[in-house]
């Protein structure tokens, strides 16, 4: 599967890090869409990409348009708690671009008003109002993934024992 995670301006660092480490050990793209509330050399950002962010496959866009200059035809979903289906209904296919917003505001409406049959969310209990959006990007990577029977993923431990689901 052809799988691209993308950031819509975020904001805190530990969490693009820990997002960054999640899109590596999967084979996604990490896109980044400006303004970022932070520097790419912050400590917290590497920090929480530990060793990793050196082999992770980035892209940096100044803004929203020029990343749609870039990717025209890209199969947008956006993840949304303003979105009435939920991301396990949609069908990605073999080439996917999960877009998510900032940290606290989430996406703004001006991308999701004319696409709504493309904005899905995650289930959660009416009394929260979100969740981390790295645990949000792990759920729905994951499910995207799945629907592709975890193509390109290893199927073995590091011991190269297959893993079966009933262990």
């Amino acid at each position: 599967m052809e799988l691209h995670i993308v950031l819509h301006e975020p904001e805190i660092p530990q969490n693009t890090g820990s997002i960054g480490r999640s899109c590596m050990a999967m084979g996604a793209r990490l896109h980044l869409i400006r303004p970022l509330g932070y520097s790419l050399d912050d400590r917290y950002l590497k920090r929480a990409g530990l060793d990793y962010w050196q082999h992770l496959d980035v892209e940096i866009h100044d803004n929203w348009d020029a990343f749609l200059a870039v990717y025209p035809d890209a199969p947008l979903w956006f993840f949304t708690t303003k979105a009435i289906h939920r991301h396990d209904e949609a069908e990605y296919g073999t080439r996917a671009f999960l877009v998510f917003g900032k940290e606290t505001a989430g996406l703004p409406d001006t991308l999701l008003k004319d696409v709504p049959e493309r904005c899905v969310r995650i289930p959660i209990l009416r009394t929260a109002r979100s969740l981390n959006i790295s645990v949000t990007v792990g759920v729905a990577a994951f499910e995207a993934l799945r629907q592709d029977n975890f193509k390109g993923l290893s199927a073995t431990d590091p011991e190269g024992r297959l893993f079966t689901g009933s262990e």
